[in-house]
């Protein structure tokens, strides 16, 4: 499976709130009703937090999570 970049911005000024480590793109699998993708999201390199960022939860995650229901 190939990992999907989702953003165009550069968030490697991001810090980690948990451990103050800057943010790196990494792959990430994401998860919802039964259906796996792996997209590229900013995260920790230490402690792995990630950072999904506002616009893309509410925009293109909850358009795709509303086609997956729809199924």
């Amino acid at each position: 499976m190939s990992t999907l970049k989702v953003l165009d911005d550069d968030f490697s000024s991001w810090k980690c709130s948990a451990c103050g480590k800057n943010l790196e793109p990494a792959p990430v699998e994401l998860e919802y009703l039964e259906s796996r993708f792996t997209v590229e999201l900013p995260s920790c390199p230490a402690c792995g937090l990630v950072l999904i960022p506002e616009d893309l939860a509410l925009g293109k995650m909850a358009e795709v999570e509303s086609l997956l229901e729809d199924k």
